[in-house]
């Protein structure tokens, strides 16, 4: 049987090894790995000329805007910044405008960012007002569902237990609720005290999303999570006692998983501090022995992902003469991969643990079958790295909307050169050589989490 392209002289993680082969590929799936001799006949041939080849990375955590938000980013620019950083699936958070919380709107966004997108895109709801909508929205697709537990963005009252204990028993175990981790009533009670005293600086900021504030919502989720027996994923999670609460509810048994973002691993409150509003977001960045205790976490296995948390917004937003008034998140797509790269040359991880953690597991969680691994069948999604090119990163040479960065100047080693999705190239040596719409969405099914494949 013909293949339509045959990748060669390449490297290849496969089956927990890097070994040297070639990938034959057809109908945008992995037909054939090995040898140059076992390669079929093929319509088209591409030298990689030794590159490394990866399984195309998942990043559960972005924020792609559009809509009524699309001047800070939209569904192009976007999958530009992702298929850039070597991902080639991602899933869209629904804070958006309108926010993404019922079957219609999560439709009417599917239907929106079917031409515009580069690489596969699966969709996260927020809850609705009506619990009756559940059936409804994951039916219609949604990857997962999204608590924000800082601010209230969707329909279910965040500050109700009941609420949240109902709307987690209807999901159950079909599809993951991902968290984000941040006790509202704390929040909102320290910074009116500060803004009393007159306080709108960084440290004020640090001191209203205080370690406390995070621990706590973790605490009052893990208890109704493991009554409801739902599957929970934190997102972003930054605290050692943070983690350390997840670690006894995976010991015991409760179907937990969690997240942690670059820059809560390569940056601490000191960087926040120096860099000041354009490394905002929430939860904050921590001091350096939280910084220490998640590296020990992703060292241990109890780190199941990493996450860019691509925030991105405009100069202006970032720009704010009080910290209250600014608006936080970064932009990571096109940085995470490089800056994880520059660690294993580093010696501080391993190729294994970066296919692990933006591949396999992101895979397992999210019921993704035949995404995240490089096996004959998978989806012939790919990314080429070279391991030895060393460039410094560049924020106004972003393909995102988001022209910034806390990492703006870092030299890293460690670079994305090819992206492929469904065995097509998208992304070459920085430049997008793919037209819109060359992405699929992807849809979960309903009964099994699993998702269509594209």
């Amino acid at each position: 049987m013909k293949a339509e392209l045959v990748l060669k002289d390449l490297k290849a993680y496969v089956n927990g090894t890097v070994t040297e082969c070639c990938l034959a590929i057809k109908n945008g799936k992995i037909m054939k790995i090995g040898k140059e001799q076992q390669m079929p006949k093929a319509e088209a041939e591409i030298s990689l000329k030794g590159l490394l080849v990866l399984p195309g990375l998942i990043d559960v955590h972005v924020h792609l805007r559009d809509e009524g938000k699309a001047y800070k980013e939209d569904f192009h620019s976007g999958t530009a910044a992702a298929a850039a950083g070597g991902f080639t699936t991602v899933l869209d958070m629904p804070n958006n405008s309108p926010v993404t919380m019922s079957a219609e709107t999560l439709k009417n966004r599917m239907e929106k960012a079917e031409e515009k997108i580069l690489v596969n895109v699966g969709f996260y709801s927020e809850f609705p007002k009506s619990l009756h909508e559940i059936d409804e929205i994951i039916g219609a697709g949604a990857v997962a569902f999204k608590l924000f537990l800082s601010e209230q963005v969707g329909g279910l009252n965040i500050e109700d237990d009941n609420a949240l204990a109902k709307a987690f028993k209807k999901v159950a175990s079909r599809i993951p609720i991902a968290i984000h981790a941040e006790d509202k009533g704390i929040i909102k009670s320290v910074e009116e005290r500060l803004r009393r005293e007159g306080k709108s600086d960084v440290e004020a900021f640090l001191e209203a999303h205080s370690e406390r504030v995070e621990a706590e919502a973790v605490k009052r989720v893990l208890k109704i999570a493991g009554e409801a027996r739902a599957r929970v994923h934190f997102c972003h999670i930054s605290t050692k006692q943070s983690l350390n609460l997840l670690v006894e509810a995976k010991k015991a048994g409760l179907p937990v998983t969690c997240e942690v973002t670059p820059h809560h691993l390569l940056l601490s409150r000191e960087d926040l501090k120096r860099v000041g509003a354009l490394a905002l977001t929430m939860p904050p960045l921590r001091s350096e022995n939280h910084t220490k205790a998640l590296w020990e976490g992703l060292k241990n296995g109890w780190v199941d992902v990493v996450g860019s948390d691509h925030a991105p917004h405009t100069l202006a937003e970032k720009s704010a003469d009080s910290v209250w008034n600014v608006n936080v998140g970064i932009p990571g797509l096109e940085t995470t991969l490089p800056l994880l790269l520059s660690e294993v040359n580093a010696g501080r991880l391993s190729i294994a643990e970066i296919v692990r953690l933006m591949g396999e597991d992101p895979s397992r969680i999210f019921g993704l079958k035949g995404f995240g691994s490089l096996k004959e069948g998978f989806r012939a999604d790919l990314v080429a790295v070279d391991l030895e090119r060393e460039f410094r990163i560049d924020a106004s040479r972003f393909h995102s909307k988001a022209k910034f960065s806390p990492f703006d100047g870092k030299s890293v080693k460690g670079m994305v050169v090819k992206t492929f999705v469904g065995g097509k190239l998208v992304m070459d040596e920085g430049e997008i050589v793919a037209k819109p719409g060359c992405g699929k969405i992807i849809k979960a099914q309903a009964k099994t989490g699993s998702v269509n494949e594209p």
